[in-house]
């Protein structure tokens, strides 16, 4: 079953968010704080989504934390995927493929055109996961960030 996350999720959204930093091997990259979370999700502006998959005893087992995002060459918003985490006792059972589905019907059903994620080059796994469900890899885009002491040079 996929949910609307609510602020009640919030314990268990940053617990899997841990979880999904252990398994990219860069725990100590995860420094959201629950309270970060629930501002960004819950706040009186909300800057992100996210829904929650839960296992047939309904306990969450996975989610998918997501933003809008827009294009300017079609002129609309689309969802970008920040984060989706199935637990592993639970991978192999729908849920992933459950969770984009319900970020599809929503881009379907609000005339979004784009779905879009990252996938680290190595995670074998998820990258056939994910071109088995059509998606295809943006090979002629590199992404590039700022952070820490490189962003609050160019900022400051």
């Amino acid at each position: 079953m996929i949910r609307t996350a609510t602020p009640h999720d919030i314990p268990v959204i940053h617990a899997m968010i841990r979880e999904l930093a252990e398994y990219e091997k860069v725990p100590g990259e995860a420094r959201a704080s629950e309270e970060q979370l629930r501002e960004a999700l819950f706040g009186e502006r909300p800057a992100a989504f996210a829904h929650i998959a839960e296992n047939t005893e309904g306990a969450p087992v996975g989610f998918a934390l997501w933003f809008l995002n827009f294009s300017t060459w079609r002129g609309v918003h689309g969802i970008y995927l920040e984060d989706l985490y199935v637990r592993p006792e639970a991978r192999g059972g729908g849920h992933g493929k459950a969770l984009l589905t319900e970020l599809a019907r929503i881009c379907v059903q609000r005339g979004y055109e784009r779905l879009e994620w990252s996938v680290l080059n190595w995670n074998q796994p998820s990258i056939d996961f994910y071109r088995a469900l059509g998606a295809r890899p943006q090979d002629e885009w590199t992404v590039y960030r700022l952070t820490d002491g490189a962003l609050a040079a160019l900022g400051g």
